[in-house]
């Protein structure tokens, strides 16, 4: 499932959520799918599907499957994706012609019950400007601009190669960011062999025109609650423990850490989080929709505090007025 996860957030950004098919679920199915599928219960795109695995390796029958999934579908009304490792192109083809969605990570995904279509040798740009809002990776891509803007070498003199590298990207996905910020008409690229950006406005002229738009998204996925800091992983100060280092607040009693949220489901599958929940703790962890602690190192000199930016818009929305004249007092620093 690693795997999958990796596919789906490189090639369309999307978050993935999967979880164990649920026994009561199981229980409603003729008990020979079990047999033959490993079911899983996943989200993606606001929509809810049930991921279906063969068990073993004998050659796919599309019949079958069809018929499989009809009575997964019927029975527990919620559409089927078949998860394979390998399915042979005359295969996939035959499955594209009787509309059954299926993901063979790392070389096509087909999901026309939401209808997406996305093969690896398909130029993304028109799949990636659907999204009403920056894609993550394409976020990152504009606070490394904004946040460096002072720095010896600008991002125009970065080669997609070389940008991927410093934000711990692959080039792939930060082909797919700044196909999304072209279609949102943010930057041009020019280069063949090598390719650089070009943004269209300067930063104040750009932060206008994002805000007015709303296409920057809140960093924060997710926030849990636990009795012990968690050793082993990086993290940075992020909320009310962030702030200070921006303003003339006081810190919380509450201690905010952000973290990348793949580094914290390692967290959860080694059994490393003392007293794990959703409402109460010593300590909140937020999870983050990119990963806070390269931002921080390649931007802040390595500070363990979230950058700026990324910090006004977790809190933007806040109504607490001393939140906000502070947030404020950011924007005036690293945007005019």
């Amino acid at each position: 499932m690693k795997e999958l996860k990796k596919y789906i957030t490189e090639t369309i950004g999307a978050e993935i959520d999967i979880k164990v098919l649920p026994q009561k679920k199981h229980g409603m199915l003729p008990m020979f799918l079990s047999e033959i599928y490993q079911l899983s219960e996943v989200r993606m795109f606001n929509h809810i599907f049930i991921l279906a695995e063969r068990r073993n390796s004998d050659e796919l029958s599309i019949l079958q499957t069809e018929k499989h999934f009809k009575i997964i579908n019927e029975t527990l009304n919620v559409k089927v994706v078949l998860l394979a490792k390998n399915i042979p192109s005359f295969n996939r083809k035959r499955l594209i012609g009787k509309g059954i969605n299926f993901i063979v990570p790392g070389k096509q995904l087909f999901l026309p019950a939401i209808l997406i279509d996305l093969n690896e040798t398909i130029t993304q740009n028109r799949k990636m400007g659907k999204k009403e809002t920056l894609l993550p990776s394409a976020q990152v891509i504009i606070l490394y601009r904004i946040l460096q803007k002072n720095k010896s070498q600008n991002i125009g003199e970065l080669s997609f190669k070389q940008l991927a590298g410093i934000l711990h990207y692959t080039p792939m996905v930060i082909t797919n960011a700044v196909n999304n910020l072209k279609y949102h008409e943010i930057c041009t690229t020019i280069g063949e062999k090598e390719k650089y950006i070009r943004f269209n406005l300067e930063i104040p002229e750009m932060w206008n025109d994002l805000e007015k738009r709303n296409l920057l998204v809140n960093p924060v996925f997710k926030k849990v609650f636990t009795d012990e800091k968690p050793s082993g992983v990086k993290m940075v100060h992020s909320n009310f423990s962030a702030l200070p280092d921006y303003s003339d607040m006081n810190p919380g009693r509450q201690e905010f850490y952000a973290l990348d949220k793949s580094a914290f489901y390692n967290l959860k599958k080694n059994d490393k989080l003392a007293n794990l929940n959703e409402h109460e703790g010593d300590f909140c962890l937020e999870l983050w929709k990119y990963d806070p602690v390269v931002i921080a190192d390649q931007l802040r000199g390595g500070n363990a505090v979230v950058d700026p930016i990324s910090l006004y818009l977790s809190l933007k929305n806040s109504t607490d007025e001393r939140i906000q004249d502070a947030l404020e007092r950011i924007i005036e620093k690293y945007i005019w």
